[in-house]
C-alpha cells in the first residue's frame, strides 16, 4: 500500500509561495522544477518517515516533527510528521527565513 501523504494547507501556500519568489527571480522553469522537486521529496519522506532530523524546538502543535531540504533547493526545508500510515507535511521554508518565528504564527 502506498504510504499516505497529507499536505496542510500553510505548506501548500508555502511551496507555492516559494515557487513564485523562484519564478520571478530564475524564471518558471526552475519554479517549475522546485514543484516536482518538493514532490518529490514528500514521496520519498513518505517512504522513509524518519529519514530527517528530529525538530527540537517548536511549539506543541508541532510536536514530534522532522526537517528535510528539499532534493536539489537543499536551502529549502520540508519539516513533517510522521502519521499512522504516512506522513504529514506541516510547512516547506527557506533556510534564511526567521524559522521560530514562522512556527509561531
Amino acid at each position: 500500500m502506498k504510504p499516505r501523504t497529507v499536505i496542510r494547507p500553510l505548506a501548500r501556500h508555502d511551496v507555492l509561495e516559494q515557487a513564485e519568489y523562484i519564478a520571478f527571480h530564475s524564471g518558471l522553469a526552475m519554479a517549475s522544477r522546485f514543484l516536482k522537486a518538493a514532490d518529490g521529496t514528500y514521496q520519498l519522506i513518505a517512504t522513509q518517515p524518519c529519514l530527517g532530523r528530529l525538530v527540537e524546538r517548536c511549539p506543541p502543535a508541532m510536536s514530534g516533527s522532522r526537517v528535510f531540504p528539499v532534493r536539489g533547493f537543499g536551502k529549502h526545508l520540508v519539516f513533517y510528521r510522521p502519521v499512522e500510515d504516512g506522513i504529514e507535511i506541516l510547512r516547506v521554508i527557506h533556510g534564511a527565513r526567521d524559522i521560530e518565528a514562522l512556527f509561531e504564527e
